[in-house]
């Protein structure tokens, strides 16, 4: 069932995603060669509790961290651990707060020293197709618009969509109804109406589409080893359009 928000439960939701969005800053701020994903886990915590608010992916489904911070090939839901970044690599980062009742959602991949024009132009594809689709958000427009907006902006490009993953709805709870996938068919799928807020997040590779679960049973990787870029929004739907809560 899709949860529709009052204004005031939608500025509720702002709050929590400022707080998203300032932990996805100062990662961005802390990030560097050699820093391990640990300790950058550490600053996003650090950063949501002094905000008054909680991580809303620690303990979330079992999940032993404040933030899935996946790097090159891992695709989404990585696990901080002792391994250290490296020059040239991509860091995804995906973070959630919790505050007042409600919670925030957003993601980045961030290029961490000599990253290669080649990777340099997925994150570019994966970035620019999330405003795509953002700037097609108004009532009335249809999420099958919206994921093949997003399919069509990075396959043209030569990448590809996963598809086992998609975005949904926020609220009270991290994931609500809708999903959104990344995907789709114009004129299909559930139509938007304000009040209706949702996380768009194009998860886009390099190579194949397909992908694989590690036994941790977390950290999804792409099936051959390429990169994999991952952006994200939470977006309230209004009468004037789209407006993202979570950006500074």
């Amino acid at each position: 069932m899709v949860v529709i928000k009052s204004k005031g439960e939608i500025e509720k939701m702002r709050k929590a995603g400022m707080i998203t969005a300032g932990a996805l800053k100062a990662a961005e701020e802390a990030i560097h060669t050699g820093m391990t994903t640990h300790e950058l886990d550490t600053v996003i915590r650090k950063y949501i509790t002094s905000h008054g608010a909680k991580p809303s992916f620690l303990g979330y489904a079992g999940f032993p961290a404040s933030a899935c911070i996946s790097i090159n090939d891992e695709v989404i839901h990585g696990i901080p651990s002792s391994r250290k970044i490296l020059d040239g690599d991509i860091v995804s980062v995906d973070v959630g707060a919790y505050i007042g009742g409600y919670h925030g959602d957003s993601a980045k991949t961030f290029p961490v020293g000599n990253v290669s024009e080649e990777i340099l132009a997925l994150l570019k594809s994966t970035e620019e197709s999330l405003y795509v689709a953002i700037d097609m958000v108004k009532p009335g427009v249809r999420l099958g618009d919206i994921g093949a907006a997003i399919a069509k902006h990075n396959e043209a490009n030569g990448y590809s969509v996963v598809k086992e993953f998609v975005g949904h709805g926020v609220g009270k709870d991290l994931h609500e109804d809708p999903e959104v996938p990344n995907y789709g068919k114009e004129g299909r799928g559930l139509r938007l109406q304000p009040g209706m807020v949702i996380a768009i997040e194009p998860m886009i590779n390099m190579g194949t589409a397909k992908i694989k679960v590690m036994p941790d049973k977390w950290t999804v990787k792409t099936s051959d080893g390429k990169p994999s870029a991952h952006f994200e929004h939470t977006i309230a739907v209004t009468n004037e359009g789209a407006v993202i809560l979570t950006r500074l």
